[in-house]
């Protein structure tokens, strides 16, 4: 182990506590819609909720995994990562009581500032701790690195976007979306997919992963022109997007065409579970693409973004799908999750469920917005029904890694 066992189980369940707490605020927005709660401000709970499962979870998960992937030992073992970890954790927990008590405000604010700052130091150590690594893994790290520093300039555009223009101003809206896209499409998608593939100890052919890295990065810059579109009206940026979809469709060819070889022998060797979740993360990656793909024909681009179930079925697929599918299946496959505990596994079946039941009850739900056709029946209980597996997944893993602990630290 790259960290001792006892730091390392305490990460990830810091991590995972984090995740239920994010997804209780997710199960309390949807009983929202069924019992309006008087004591809960529902925009608030919206921002904590996606705070904290953001930074709280995917942030430190991936903190947790690179450290161990990628820090050499000696490095590693340095209480600053630790120390590092913690007070992050810090920082989001003060956001997950700031945000649900008073939103955008003074508290909510310093702490994820601090956050945003304490990611600089992360991101410094990684680069310096690192340096001997010359794996293609690597290389997407470092990018992954550089697009979590561009994503944060837009934050920093926020106050003099407000002072100037105000809240309601485009530039303002433009400085949200370029932190939104560079996070998920840049740190998050390019971190998880140098975690994944440093899980296979071949190496890939030299011109597929440069084809690859740079149609990817190439399309991650052309499509953010989609969510420019949404407050600029201009044709060309339509045209700039769809170049940028077609380049990405282009990437994850070459992608599939680097894995190809390693699959077969892959499948041989993994525990059901991580074929699971890979299996969904693999998946929902591909539907994400063929999903951007309608957004090339006009009219469906215009109101992707205006049916909110949509907007969430979308982010959904990214978060739940895509990376924590990923992460899920980077945690099982090195045993740092046990596929074999029964608790885990019926944990990450809840999950799964939950997640596909959601997602396809969400993007049904927007196919009848789009064609006029109003609510499902029953939706509001199905889509509370369906989050509640997710809270009871991440709850028997929770509890499983606090008894695997707690079993450790007795022995």
């Amino acid at each position: 182990m790259i960290f001792d066992t006892n730091s390392q189980r305490s990460w990830i369940i810091c991590c995972f506590f984090n995740f239920l707490v994010a997804s209780i605020m997710g199960l309390l927005m949807r009983f929202y819609y069924l019992l309006p709660l008087k004591a809960v401000n529902y925009a608030f709970l919206l921002h904590a909720h996606s705070h904290v499962a953001m930074l709280g979870w995917v942030y430190l998960m991936i903190y947790v995994l690179v450290v161990h992937f990628f820090i050499p030992k000696e490095k590693s073992s340095k209480q600053i990562y630790n120390y590092l970890f913690w007070i992050t954790e810090f920082t989001v927990v003060g956001m997950m009581i700031a945000f649900p008590i008073q939103g955008y405000a003074l508290y909510s604010i310093v702490f994820s500032t601090l956050h945003i700052l304490l990611s600089y130091i992360f991101c410094w150590l990684v680069w310096k701790d690192s340096v001997k690594d010359r794996s293609f893994s690597h290389k997407l790290l470092l990018t992954a690195i550089l697009f979590m520093i561009l994503s944060t300039f837009g934050i920093w555009c926020l106050g003099p976007a407000v002072k100037i223009l105000g809240k309601q101003s485009s530039f303002y809206q433009i400085a949200i979306q370029f932190f939104l896209h560079f996070q998920f499409n840049g740190w998050f998608l390019f971190a998880v997919l140098a975690l994944f593939l440093k899980q296979f100890k071949t190496n890939f052919s030299e011109r597929n992963n440069r084809i690859f890295y740079v149609l990817l990065i190439t399309a991650t810059f052309l499509t953010f022109a989609f969510p420019i579109s949404w407050y600029v009206k201009n044709d060309l940026l339509n045209w700039i997007n769809n170049l940028g979809i077609l380049l990405q469709l282009g990437a994850f060819i070459y992608f599939y065409k680097m894995l190809k070889s390693q699959i077969n022998s892959l499948r041989a060797v993994l525990d059901p579970a991580v074929k699971l979740v890979y299996s969904m993360a693999l998946c929902s990656l591909f539907l994400k693409i063929g999903i951007q793909l309608l957004v090339l024909l006009p009219y469906v681009g215009e109101v992707s973004h205006q049916i909110r179930s949509f907007v969430i079925g979308f982010i959904h697929l990214t978060t739940l799908g895509i990376i924590t599918g990923f992460l899920f299946g980077i945690l099982i496959q090195n045993k740092l999750l046990s596929g074999s505990c029964f608790m885990i596994r019926s944990g990450i079946k809840c999950f799964v469920f939950g997640y596909l039941i959601t997602e396809i009850i969400l993007f049904l739900q927007g196919v009848f917005f789009y064609l006029g056709k109003g609510t499902l029946a029953r939706y509001y209980e199905i889509i509370f029904g369906s989050s509640a597996f997710i809270v009871i997944g991440l709850f028997l893993i929770l509890v499983s890694l606090l008894k695997t602990k707690k079993q450790e630290s007795i022995k």
